[in-house]
């Protein structure tokens, strides 16, 4: 193992370590501030509140999400009428903490509201509602007082973003005091041998040296179209990484699950990045194959065979009672993360093997036609998505669904207003129950969070198969451009940049620029057409900033994610089967602390990119 790898290896341990010891100090620091009573009443992302009437009537308290549009009030509780004067009658509820709730006060459930209140109450605080009338008048007041501060249920995350910052920087500072020629100069005179100089040159760089460079080096070379991009499995990595935080929970912070309907959090970024680079590595993968002398017969075959293979065990992993026995196809759930993957691979890397060429001269910037070439040259595979777009559209929009208004992109449930409570996701949850049936799709949707849906309904569905593989054809054309500008960065970047503004410019149009007034809404549940244009404006982005960063600048070596980029089959099925296992969790001491939550899945997380490290090392690769 060479000096920087095992310097690394120690830190990716001592971030293990750290995280272990550092959960009962934010988990202290959690509880403060509050008593010991309220604490173990209480679960994560709640509050207490004391509703105080000094009304001589009842009152019904109904509550409603600032998230949820257009929705129905829940009805919290009532709260008897005044019984003596000076003494006002009063009735504790628990309430949510996540997002700011609409509070609404009424008389009876039939008369029109009291009093209106929209509060973002604090985690494990303590609140009282005090309903009166203003000044002996008979102008209700409403007015909510903190009766005990709640928890900075934050201090976690900020505690795991400086240990792993401050790792990175000690990572970066001895990194380039390693690199200078006075610490080298040190080195080599301590050990006095020629091995330690290669070893230290050959990983480093010496600009006073030339050596013959190693095969373990842990910068690659300049570009090369036959020399693969690290940038892309960095990039790859990323998302895989981000996507098994929030696959173990994230600390059950609610921004790191997926948004109940319209929106995005950051749960709802990395899987389609994940398909995005999938289809930029096709491109790159099918012309290596054709120039190294592969018919397109043969790529098809391995084509189909791995997609089914991606299917197979996209089913197996989803389905985990396969371990107590054979499957039951009674509630087999059949559509899934992997089997969208298999789906969007085999499509996608179809229309480019009908439209690939074999050898890619670079550029020529004489012709009229030379700015679109890496559109042009393969108009067939466009229309062939532009006409599956349209499919989408028409079915969305234009398909009947019973009791559904057509082109109903809603949740159902309590939203709209509870009109359309069994209408779930439109035509696309339609579509799924009719094909597959309803136990063979997701059963507990994000919806049922906040708008408290009870129809099942799958994310990974038949309908929004369609907008995935636009995203992965559109991270087949970044291959695109990567082939036919290859060591021209410049013109790599500005593409990227011109198309992430492009797509930018579209969601802007189709949103309207708003979470749920536009024309198509940014919805991961429906994989709408807006949610492929945004995230592939950001995927555009974030390759520009990582491919200038490690292959232009060689500023970064891509580490850590590089590393799960590089396996990222067996990262994503390892911490499926092995999620329910030690170390990747354990008893927790205080389930309801958010502390706990966090450093349990930073050190889940952390264990997966240590192990793709090690395999990295090993040369082990799950290729399928």
């Amino acid at each position: 193992m060479t000096k920087p790898e095992k310097y690394m290896s120690s830190l990716a341990a001592i971030a293990l370590v750290v995280a272990v010891c550092v959960a009962p100090l934010t988990a202290e620091i959690s509880t403060s501030g509050f008593s010991r009573h309220k604490h173990s009443i209480l679960k994560m992302d709640e509050a207490v509140l004391t509703i105080k009437n000094e009304l001589d009537i009842e009152l019904v308290v109904s509550w409603m999400s600032e998230r949820c549009y257009q929705c129905l009030y829940q009805q919290l509780g009532l709260v008897p009428a005044v019984t003596s004067p000076g003494q006002p009658s009063s009735v504790d509820f628990v309430v949510s903490t996540q997002h700011e709730i609409i509070l609404q006060i009424n008389s009876t459930p039939v008369t029109l509201d009291l009093c209106t209140v929209p509060f973002h109450f604090g985690e494990h605080g303590n609140y009282s509602l005090w309903v009166k009338n203003l000044n002996d008048s008979s102008v209700v007041n409403c007015s909510v007082v903190t009766d005990a501060d709640p928890i900075n249920s934050y201090i976690p995350i900020l505690v795991a973003f400086l240990i792993f910052a401050g790792l990175a920087l000690v990572s970066t500072i001895g990194r380039t005091i390693l690199g200078l020629d006075v610490v080298k100069g040190v080195l080599f005179r301590i050990s006095g041998s020629m091995e330690t100089e290669r070893l230290i040159n050959s990983e480093l760089g010496s600009p006073g040296r030339t050596v013959t460079p190693v095969t373990d080096n842990i910068l690659p070379p300049p570009p090369n179209p036959s020399k693969r991009l690290r940038s892309l499995d960095t990039f790859r990595g990323i998302s895989l990484v981000i996507m098994v935080f929030v696959n173990y929970g994230g600390g059950r912070y609610w921004f790191f699950r997926h948004e109940s309907w319209n929106g995005l959090t950051v749960a709802d970024l990395v899987f389609p990045w994940f398909v995005f680079i999938m289809g930029t590595s096709i491109a790159l993968s099918i012309n290596s194959q054709l120039c190294a002398g592969s018919t397109r017969c043969s790529l098809l075959r391995k084509v189909v065979w791995r997609s089914l293979q991606l299917f197979i065990i996209g089913v197996l992993i989803i389905n985990p009672n396969y371990c107590q026995g054979p499957l039951s196809w009674d509630n087999l759930r059949i559509p899934g993360v992997l089997q969208r993957l298999a789906w969007s691979y085999l499509v996608v890397a179809c229309l480019d093997l009908l439209v690939a060429r074999g050898h890619l001269d670079i550029l020529t910037t004489g012709a009229w036609w030379s700015p679109g070439i890496d559109i042009l040259l393969y108009w067939p595979a466009w229309l062939c998505v532009l006409l599956l777009e349209i499919i989408w559209l028409c079915l969305t929009f234009q398909l009947p669904v019973p009791g559904c208004p057509t082109g109903y992109l809603g949740p159902g449930g309590i939203g709209d207003m509870g009109l359309y409570a069994n209408c779930t996701g439109g035509a696309a949850g339609f579509i799924d129950r009719w094909l597959l049936g309803e136990n063979h799709i997701y059963q507990t949707p994000s919806s049922r969070v906040i708008y408290a849906t009870h129809m099942p309904y799958d994310p990974e569905g038949v309908l929004g198969s369609i907008n995935s593989i636009l995203m992965a054809f559109l991270g087949l054309q970044a291959g695109k451009i990567i082939l036919h500008y290859r060591d021209l960065h410049t013109s790599i970047m500005s593409r990227f940049l011109i198309w992430g503004l492009l797509l930018g410019a579209i969601s802007a149009v189709l949103t309207k620029c708003s979470t749920d007034q536009g024309f198509i809404p940014v919805n991961k549940n429906l994989w709408s057409l807006s949610y492929v244009t945004t995230l592939a404006c950001f995927a555009f982005v974030l390759l520009v900033l990582v491919y200038y960063t490690v292959d232009v600048k060689k500023w970064w070596s891509g580490a850590p994610f590089y590393y799960p980029g590089m396996n990222s089959i067996l990262v994503y099925v390892g911490h499926e089967v092995f999620e329910e296992y030690f170390p990747f969790r354990w008893r927790m001491v205080n389930s309801q602390s958010h502390a706990e939550h966090l450093t349990q899945n930073l050190v889940a997380t952390s264990c997966w990119v240590f192990i793709a490290y090690v395999l990295y090392r090993k040369k082990i690769f799950w290729k399928i």
